[in-house]
This record gives C-alpha cells, sequence and structure tokens, in this order.
C-alpha cells in the first residue's frame, strides 16, 4: 500500500512544523531493544548512516546508484523517496516482500563496501570486534526503519526527507538539492 499526496496540504507546512511531527512519530526506543516489523503491503522509512559519519556518499554517488541498481536485481522495491547527504541516506522504500528490506539495506550496503576506494575510509578506526569480521569502516552496523502506518505518517516522513538538506544547512530551499527524489510527489528519484 503506497499513499499518495497532494502538493496542496504542503505548501502551508513549516520545516518546524514537518520535524515536530516527525519527533512525535519517531519512537525513542534504544536500538538493542528495537524489533522490526514486517507487514507486507507496507512502506518503510529507513535510514542509513556511514561509520563515525564520514562524508563520503556524495563523492560516491555514481558506487551508491550502481549498489541500488545491484540491490533491485535481487529484490522487487520501490523507492518512493529518497534523499541522499554526505554521510546518511534517508529514504521510504514499498518491498514487494516485507521480509526483504532488511536484505535490501544489507544489498546496498555490501555493493557499495565491496566497490568503494579504500582512500575513503583507511583513515577511520574500528573496534576489535569489526576488525575480526572483516568488516570495512564504512557504514554503522545497524540502520533506522518505522512503518509507515496511515497517510499522515507517509506525509510527515516525504517532507522529512524532501527538507532533510535544509534542515543540514546544505540548501535554503529543498529544490536546490540535487540528490533527492519523490515519486509520490511525481520527482523522478535519483536512484531508479
Amino acid at each position: 500500500m503506497v499513499w499518495y499526496i497532494t502538493s496542496q496540504k504542503t505548501k502551508n507546512m513549516t520545516i518546524c512544523h514537518i520535524f515536530t511531527k516527525i519527533k512525535k512519530i519517531m519512537p525513542q526506543y534504544p536500538m538493542s531493544n528495537y524489533k522490526r516489523i514486517f507487514l507486507d503491503g507496507y512502506s518503510y522509512y529507513l535510514t542509513m548512516v556511514t561509520h563515525k559519519r564520514n562524508p563520503i556518499l556524495i563523492e560516491n554517488i555514481n558506487l551508491l546508484r550502481q549498489s541500488f541498481a545491484d540491490s533491485k536485481k535481487r529484490y522487487d522495491y520501490d523507492i518512493n523517496a529518497i534523499v541522499v547527504l554526505p554521510e546518511h541516506i534517508h529514504m521510504i522504500i514499498t518491498p514487494q516482500n516485507a521480509t526483504d528490506y532488511p536484505k535490501i539495506i544489507r544489498a546496498i550496503k555490501y555493493h557499495f563496501s565491496k566497490h568503494c576506494d579504500k582512500k575513503y575510509y583507511a583513515h577511520l578506526m574500528q573496534s576489535s570486534s569489526r576488525n575480526k569480521r572483516g568488516s570495512k569502516p564504512i557504514w554503522q552496523k545497524r540502520f533506522y526503519e518505522h512503518t509507515i502506518r496511515n497517510e499522515k505518517e507517509y506525509h510527515a516522513y516525504v517532507q522529512y526527507i524532501r527538507y532533510n538538506p535544509v534542515k543540514h544547512k546544505y540548501v535554503e530551499q529543498p529544490n536546490d538539492w540535487k540528490y533527492v527524489g519523490c515519486n509520490s510527489l511525481h520527482q523522478k528519484s535519483i536512484v531508479n
């Protein structure tokens, strides 16, 4: 189930309102106590962050696009909205099979990590447990997920994604950031 919003509602919404609404929606549970929910037909808001917030994603945008393309060969899902910032990604996806979204994230991270030039992460230290597992210091181990349960949440997350570059002071207007795509707003996704 994918919800579409009209641009009429978004014109009167300020950035402050958007962030306030998102804060109310996002649970404040510690990640270790967090349980994943898998509901077929629902959309999922996901966030992936680089290790120690290393700002390498924009410099490697073509590799990131290839990583998404590779994951889409393996898993059937739609990207409804996405924003790529230098050190993190927010997106809304609707997988054909709900249990695939952790696999989708893993596939994107794996492909990106496998092909990322060492010069982008060689300066970073990581824990001995990550070293033992053979992990590269590219991505944080976990990711944030929220099952979107209604149109109001969907609308709030799409707006959060659109305004995220403004929040982080990369641009003054959301349309000025070229690494954002919102299919639900009839814009072309940057990775599709």
